[in-house]
């Protein structure tokens, strides 16, 4: 990671927030190649979840929202990490990384309104003295305070958002009424986050100050799958999730988009074997999850979390439906349609059963027939599932694979080492670099220039014509730039360049004609 990061300033990826006056911890600033990389992340990402899909829209929510909102979501009250102080040297660490990193497994006990209580298992040591003598774990809540207006006080407290889920289901009726969706649908949105963190560590994987790209894709209650199809399809290993199906219940849902992420990850240039599918176990789950899948990446620093794609069930919708005051039920044409083709004798039994299966599970039988009236009735609180990924801690997967070390041989025989990104084309921050043969000559200059000029609306290219060729391919290399072109004498007689490819570094004349095409087709992954 030390090279890694060292690399990453020097090239301009990363940099400290506030390095002139000695830095902020947990806090950063992407320079001109990480801000392209960021950007083309989003855009990826932007467009595989809406541009090619009709079930999906977007948004772009505040970071300050009403703070009501936290306290219905639950992150007043729960959203909070262990915190213990080593009484011997005062260093504050958070309970649970400390336990994880000596092969120890901090105890946590979830009391019915979803709050956490910690104990430090006995023979963790303080990291920096050694010292086993700590203070009481206690929560530490991880939300950033603000005033909204001119005077601090308590009528006044706002909070820099820790999430950007919140602002999503606060305006779900709003976007379901102006999109002309119906369910199952989802809405999408990529923007900051603020979590105050204990101990911000591993470079920009766990930061204060980050960026998310997240979905909820809002899909019937499994019941309400049931009175319209008849049935609900249980997830088996030849289970099609090519394309969605209207019997599809929330566990065949939640694989599908464990699937689609795992196979997005997987198109943009991680490879199949960095990438590590956790299904959380019961015990690890939210107290409002169904089921949760981590897809992790390994890092340099160990395996770590890159998203989570969690079944949220119809927690945080009805959380709002109940502290706004403000109904977040919606009317489903065809559950009307098919309830009335029931007679009352049926609707009875589906009651009943209803009845049944939630006490099995430990919830209220009243509350699932009055559950079931509004079914009856085409309404219904959506349930959910969400995938939710980090762009930093994704920038940084990209950056820890793409990093290589290689020997080569030089022009002379003599053996050296070459740094080398190698990124997939379509997260690269430069696509192409060109270069003139020699910047003396006037005519290949111009050449190069306006080949340059004529891609650069499209594509992000580089112009350089400083320094031997062979040290130009070196500095796009360790940029990961994947192509580069030469404009040499014979491209004044024919209209053709070198074209160089980064990872094997083999040369042919491609016209220029061509270079489009190719960049696009790199860019789509075609050959």
């Amino acid at each position: 990671m030390e090279t890694l990061a060292a690399l990453c300033k020097r090239r301009g990826f990363i940099f400290q927030s506030s390095e002139i006056y000695g830095g902020i911890n947990g806090f950063w600033d992407y320079g001109p190649l990480g801000a392209e990389l960021k950007r083309n992340v989003r855009g990826l990402w932007w467009r595989e979840m809406t541009r090619e899909r009709e079930d999906v829209v977007g948004l772009d929510a505040t970071i300050i929202m009403h703070p009501s909102i936290w306290k219905a979501s639950g992150h007043l009250d729960t959203f909070a990490d262990p915190m213990v102080d080593c009484k011997s040297c005062k260093s504050r660490w958070r309970a649970d990384q400390i336990a994880e990193e000596q092969g120890k497994k901090i105890e946590i006990e979830i009391t019915e309104d979803g709050k956490k209580h910690y104990k430090m298992p006995a023979g963790v040591k303080c990291p920096k003295c050694g010292s086993a003598n700590f203070t009481e774990v206690r929560p530490f809540n991880l939300m950033f305070a603000t005033h909204v207006g001119p005077i601090e006080s308590d009528d006044n407290k706002a909070y820099l958002r820790p999430e950007t889920a919140q602002a999503i289901f606060v305006q779900f009726k709003n976007v379901l009424d102006t999109s002309r969706q119906k369910v199952p649908f989802g809405i999408c949105q990529i923007g900051k986050a603020f979590r105050n963190e204990v101990t911000p560590r591993n470079y920009t994987f766990r930061s204060r100050e980050f960026e998310q790209m997240e979905l909820q894709f809002f899909i019937r209650p499994d019941e309400a799958v049931e009175l319209i199809c008849g049935h609900v399809a249980q997830l088996t290993p030849d289970t099609d999730l090519s394309e969605p199906h209207a019997d599809w219940g929330w566990e065949i849902w939640h694989k599908y988009w464990v699937e689609k992420r795992l196979a997005w990850y997987r198109s943009i240039g991680l490879p199949k074997a960095s990438l590590v599918e956790y299904w959380q176990a019961k015990d690890e789950l939210a107290h409002y999850a169904r089921a949760c899948v981590d897809i992790q990446f390994a890092f340099p620093f160990g395996i770590q979390e890159l998203e989570g794609i969690a079944a949220r069930s119809d927690y945080d919708l009805t959380q709002h439906h109940i502290h706004s005051g403000k109904s977040q039920e919606v009317f489903d044409d065809e559950l009307k349609a098919a309830v009335a083709k029931l007679d009352d004798a049926a609707r009875t039994a589906f009651a009943d059963k209803v009845a049944a299966d939630w006490q099995a599970a430990g919830k209220s039988p009243e509350a699932a027939h009055t559950f079931c009236a509004k079914l009856f009735d085409g309404r219904y609180i959506p349930h959910d599932i969400e995938p939710s990924a980090g762009v930093d801690r994704l920038v940084l997967a990209l950056l820890s694979d793409a990093y290589c070390e290689e020997k080569i041989a030089d022009d002379k025989g003599k053996e050296e080492t070459r740094v080398v990104m190698r990124f997939n084309p379509k997260v690269a921050p430069i696509k192409l670099a060109i270069f003139p043969l020699l910047k003396n000559r006037p005519e290949l200059v111009a050449k190069a220039r306006e080949i340059y000029l004529s891609l650069r609306s499209r594509w992000n290219v580089f112009y350089d014509e400083s320094g031997a060729i062979g040290r130009r391919y070196r500095r796009q290399d360790e940029i990961g730039t994947p192509f580069g072109v030469t404009v040499d004498f014979q491209t004044l007689e024919d209209n053709t360049v070198t074209w160089r490819d980064r990872d094997t570094m083999k040369q042919e004349r491609v016209a220029i004609s061509e270079l489009a095409t190719r960049l696009q087709n790199a860019e789509t992954g075609k050959q």
